[in-house]
């Protein structure tokens, strides 16, 4: 693998601080691909052979089950997924492909828990990790079970403009329909929900989305750190 890859990768969290030599057995057995749009990587129930780096694109974390299927979550540069099944050498949950062009390192799972066992800055690492994705995961149920469609969409466009650099004028990350699946709607909910927003500032042409009313949204929504911030 290229050694800039190698200088991306350490800046992930995960691979900060593990020793040198461990880094590079890790990755001596690491290789980086490029996909194109909507390929699908990996398949739930398959074995988790490999540990899936994005270092560019983004990609599509999602389940089927009797002919229905959901979008679970989105993963952007750079981070690893699914970072459990690796370590617990279980198979996948959740399916993953790509939204758009992606460059990705695969990194053997076995290699990843046999320097999981000899590193103890890798393993806390690991740990940390997986801490965060339970929290995540816990957020996205309260998200869900506490909150009308309503209120979910709100405080997720709240959360889509604050990444956005708190512009009034933004564009949707994915496609309605994506987004509908993500929080738990069908396609003609989320219509209904947009035009349920409209009162409290919110216009939305296309994928384009204009908070005219920021105090007004801001008030219906009532966003949660304990529920919209993804970083603690």
């Amino acid at each position: 693998m290229p050694e800039l890859e190698h200088q991306e990768l350490r800046k992930l969290y995960l691979f900060s601080k593990m020793a040198n030599k461990n880094f590079q057995s890790l990755m001596r057995g690491a290789y980086v691909q490029n996909f194109p749009p909507r390929i699908e990587l990996i398949t739930e129930g398959e074995p988790s052979d490999f540990l899936h780096v994005v270092l560019s694109g983004s990609i599509d974390l999602f389940s089927r089950w009797n002919g229905r299927d959901t979008s679970m979550a989105t993963v952007w540069p750079i981070s690893t997924f699914i970072l459990a099944a690796t370590i617990n050498n279980a198979p996948y949950l959740m399916s993953a492909r790509t939204l758009e062009k992606s460059r990705i390192v695969l990194i053997p799972s076995q290699d990843v828990r046999a320097i999981f066992d000899v590193d103890a800055n890798f393993a806390r690492a690991i740990v940390t990790e997986l801490a965060q994705c339970y929290r995540a995961v816990v957020k996205t149920q309260k998200d869900l079970k506490l909150r009308t469609s309503l209120e979910r969409l709100a405080n997720h466009l709240l959360r889509q403009q604050r990444r956005a650099g708190g512009e009034t004028a933004f564009d949707l990350e994915f496609e309605k329909r994506r987004l509908a699946s993500v929080l738990g709607m069908t396609p003609e909910n989320l219509s209904r929900a947009f035009k349920g927003l409209h009162p409290y500032g919110v216009t939305v042409d296309g994928t384009r989305i204009v908070i005219s009313d920021q105090a007004d949204l801001e008030k219906f929504a009532k966003p949660d750190p304990l529920i919209d911030d993804f970083s603690t």
